[in-house]
Formats: C-alpha cells, sequence, structure tokens
C-alpha cells in the first residue's frame, strides 16, 4: 500500500502530523509512505524515520495554477492507494485533485463559526484537538488516536553544533502574529530570575525576524541570555532543545519542536484557544483564562479590546515559581 500525505506548513502544523506517520507504520509495516511540504518548511519533517519519500513543493517553480496541476498530475504517476489532504486549502485541494485515488481529508473549524469569531460576536473554542482531526480523516485505515506522541529529527552534526549550551534554559518568544507573544519584559525578567537562582544562562532561539526582540530581552535579563535568533537552524534548535533544562514559549512551533525532542516545555496562550492540545509533563500550559479569550483563531495585529490582559496579566513570577517547583522534584 502506497499513501500520499499533504501538509505544507506550517513547523508546527507539520511536526503535528507525527503521530499518525508513527502508527501507519506500526500497523502496516510495508506500508509507503510519501509526504508532501513547501520546500522553505522541509526541516520540519526531513529524516522522519516514519517517511519513505519526502516531496518539495517549491513556490519558485511549482506555484500558480498550471504549474500545481502540473505537480499534482506527476504525483498521479506514484499510483497511490490513498491521497490524505492534512492541508484543505487551495494548493492541496488543487495537487489532490488531480490524483486519481480516493481523496481524504481532515474536520475544519466550520465556517459559520469563523465569520462569528472574525465579527466578534463569540469567542472560539476548538471542537477539538488538531491532532484527534487528523486523525478522523484516516478513519479508514482503522489507526486511532492515542496521544500527542510527537516527534523530530536532527542529526548528530546538529547536536554537534550546539553541544556547548547544553543544560541550559531556553526561550523561544516569537509567534506568527503579534498578540501570541507574551511581552519580552516579562521573558526579561523570568531569564535573570533563573539566572540569579541557578546561575545557568537562557538561550533565545527564534529566527531573522525575532533578533531585535531578543536582544530587548537580554537587555532586561541584564545579559543572563544568549541569543541565538537567526544564528542556528531549524534542526539545530531542535537538537539544543534535547539537552537543554526546559523551554518557556509561545504558542508557536518551538513548542511542538520542544515536545518532540521530550524537552519540559511551558507553553504561554493568549488570544487563542489552548484546548487545540493536549497536555502531560511534558507540557505545561500557562493561561491567564480572561473572560475576554480566546478571542481569535490564530491571533491578530493587536488585542481587539485595547488592553492584552490575556499576556499582560501573565507574570513570570508565577512561572518561575512553576519552574522552580518542578526543578526540585526532579
Amino acid at each position: 500500500m502506497r499513501v500520499l500525505i499533504i501538509r505544507l506548513s506550517s513547523i508546527g502544523d507539520i511536526i503535528l502530523t507525527t503521530p499518525i506517520l508513527k502508527q501507519l507504520k506500526e500497523k502496516f509495516p510495508d506500508i509507503v509512505i510519501d509526504f508532501v511540504v513547501l520546500k522553505n518548511f522541509k526541516d520540519s519533517i526531513e529524516g522522519s524515520p516514519y517517511i519513505d519519500n519526502l516531496i518539495l513543493f517549491d513556490k519558485k517553480k511549482d506555484d500558480g495554477f498550471r504549474n500545481i496541476k502540473k505537480f499534482g498530475k506527476k504525483l498521479n504517476e506514484n499510483k497511490y492507494d490513498y491521497v490524505f489532504d492534512l492541508h484543505r486549502k487551495f494548493r492541496s485541494k488543487l495537487i489532490s485533485s488531480e490524483i486519481k485515488s480516493k481523496i481524504f481529508v481532515y474536520p475544519k473549524r466550520k465556517l459559520w463559526k469563523s465569520l462569528l469569531v472574525k465579527l466578534k460576536l463569540i469567542k472560539y473554542h476548538v471542537d477539538d484537538t488538531i491532532i484527534k482531526n487528523y486523525f478522523k480523516a484516516f478513519k479508514v485505515l482503522g489507526i486511532k488516536y492515542k496521544w500527542e506522541d510527537l516527534d523530530f529529527n536532527f542529526s548528530k552534526d546538529d547536536l554537534e553544533n550546539v553541544k556547548k549550551y547544553s543544560g541550559m534554559f531556553a526561550m523561544a518568544p516569537g509567534a506568527s502574529k503579534e498578540t501570541k507573544k507574551w511581552l519580552p519584559e516579562k521573558f526579561g525578567k523570568l531569564a535573570k530570575k533563573l539566572y540569579d537562582k541557578y546561575k545557568i544562562k537562557t538561550v533565545l532561539l527564534g529566527g531573522k525576524e525575532d533578533i531585535e526582540r531578543c536582544e530587548l530581552i537580554n537587555k532586561v535579563s541584564e545579559n543572563s541570555c544568549i541569543n541565538l535568533a537567526g544564528k542556528i537552524s531549524l534542526k539545530e534548535s531542535g537538537a539544543l532543545l534535547s539537552v537543554s533544562k526546559l523551554l518557556v514559549t509561545n504558542d508557536s512551533g518551538p513548542f511542538h519542536i520542544g515536545r518532540g525532542v521530550g524537552c519540559k516545555s511551558y507553553v504561554i496562550f493568549g488570544p487563542t484557544d489552548p484546548n487545540m492540545f493536549e497536555y502531560n509533563n511534558l507540557a505545561e500550559l500557562i493561561y491567564a483564562n480572561e473572560k475576554c479569550s480566546p478571542c481569535s483563531l490564530h491571533g491578530g495585529k493587536k488585542c481587539p479590546k485595547g488592553h492584552f490582559n490575556c499576556m499582560n496579566n501573565i507574570d513570570e513570577n508565577y512561572i518561575f515559581e512553576k519552574i522552580v517547583k518542578d526543578l526540585e522534584k526532579n
């Protein structure tokens, strides 16, 4: 049996497919799994032992109506038994429309609910976790959701490149939307408190777009941090997290990378629904539970109420005390 899974982006959503990949290989040892991902997001899944063929969609040459259809027709030559579209947007729908096999999709949020949330008429609460919804597309193959058992792969070289940061704290202060970002001043104060108590610095992770934010955090922390934003790859970030004491992160890709490498992660939620995921000893939710939250599907540029209480009311001392308590238990 040969199957195709389409999940083009983004970092976290791609990593969230890994529990499915594991179960497919467990139940069907001889299955061939092809996985389509955007080229610029390949590091999210490349090297997975559960994927036989990673197929890259290059927007520079594969985008546009005709090119997307051509891309789908090329995939059709592989004669898939099943195609699973875990993206469900224009590109993935057009790709799968050119493949002559059974197409299965996962249930996305209802349009009427999305419209009412955007009109600020209701708060948005998810119907189920993202991973549970992914699994619903695979009902035909009889695999069932067990847990958010994520997986993120990196090489020995990646680990070698970051081993000098082993045993440090880690923070990932970036996110796709501004309202999903905890305040840099609070990250900085938390890093300072951790350094004062443990004499251990905090590594700041992120992309080039996070450099300035991380510089501010380090300044607030009185140089208790090491700013690696934009300096190491996604794979190296995963390797670093695998040897970090813990991670404090916003609701973003690093949260899923951290869980995928077994790093204790404290994830901060504000305007979005934390019930998109499940939590265990590796994932601790930090949430103010404000009356107006969750107010958004994916976060936005600014707080619609103007006060940003969902993030402002999360105190660095609260997270610090949680961390200290957990470290003392271990």
